[in-house]
This record gives structure tokens, C-alpha cells and sequence, in this order.
């Protein structure tokens, strides 16, 4: 199952400069470990020690925020589209 992973720009230099990558995982806790198989370091940019997502980077799959569906556990079907997008504070 081929989904379409959409890169933030400070991650693409752990993906050779690609702006999305094809993975394959039946859901987002599977598709961020194909990640880190094909492009070492990146999840422990986007998870914390115990595996877990980091609250300050939003998932979105198909442009629905994860929290609001089933988290890393999301099912993902063939030809979706996930965003990973770091959260931006100000002041």
C-alpha cells in the first residue's frame, strides 16, 4: 500500500531534499517507522524516546488532524496523503 508522505522543509534533509516520499504502512505508527527506514534520524525528530509523537508536530491525514481520529494508530488506505507539520509559536 503506497501512501504519500508530505515533508516539512527543516525535515527534508533527512529525506535528500524531497519535499514527499512514498511509504508503505497500513497506518501512521507504521508509515513512521518506513520512514526511519529509509531516511535514518527522522523519527526521533518526530517522536520522543518512548516512540511516541511529539505534541509539537501535527499529523494530518487526507487534511484531518490525527488527534481528532485515532492518533498514530489511523488507518491509512492506498493513495493516501499524510502531512507532518511542526507546530509555530510566537510572541
Amino acid at each position: 500500500m503506497a501512501v504519500k508522505v508530505l515533508i516539512p522543509t527543516p525535515l527534508q534533509q533527512l529525506t535528500n531534499n524531497q519535499a514527499t516520499v512514498e511509504c508503505a504502512g497500513a497506518s501512521v505508527k507504521e508509515i513512521i517507522d518506513s520512514l526511519e527506514d529509509n531516511c535514518p534520524g527522522i523519527k526521533a525528530r518526530i517522536c520522543d524516546d518512548q516512540g511516541n509523537l511529539r505534541r509539537f508536530v501535527n499529523f494530518y491525514v487526507n487534511s484531518e488532524d490525527i488527534r481528532f481520529l485515532d492518533g498514530a494508530n489511523t488507518s491509512l488506505s492506498d493513495g493516501d496523503e499524510v502531512s507532518i507539520i511542526p507546530a509555530i509559536a510566537g510572541g
